[in-house]
């Protein structure tokens, strides 16, 4: 079965954060290049809505591919755009929050938000 998540980051003090109340998370920060990925894909906007899964959905956008693991210290991922070029992130272990283990690769989705 495939589980549809959804969070809502946001700028606080210039950095990319976002609340989940149901799994412990409070201004939980987007870093290490998930935090410029969040800029380029949302032309430097100040919130949006990211709809992610281990499996495809109707309508996804992107997605990344785990390039490495590191148990408990969190998980690379490589982003590749239209053009070819890539982007590296790293995901911090509140993923496994989400998932049991870090997906192979996660699908998602880009929202807006009103300020």
């Amino acid at each position: 079965m495939n589980y549809l998540n959804v969070i809502n980051p946001y700028k606080y003090h210039g950095q990319w954060v976002f609340d989940d109340e149901t799994r412990g998370l409070d201004k939980e920060a987007l870093v290490s290049g998930a935090d410029t990925l969040l800029d380029l894909l949302t032309d430097d906007a100040d919130n949006c809505l990211i709809i992610f899964s281990k499996g495809t959905f109707p309508d996804y956008d992107f997605s990344v591919v785990k390039v490495e693991e590191e148990e408990g210290a969190g998980t690379d991922y490589l982003f590749t755009f239209k053009d070819g070029s890539t982007h590296l992130l790293w995901l911090c272990p509140a993923l496994l929050k989400y998932f049991e283990s870090p997906p192979e690769t996660i699908y998602f989705r880009l929202g807006s938000l009103t300020s």
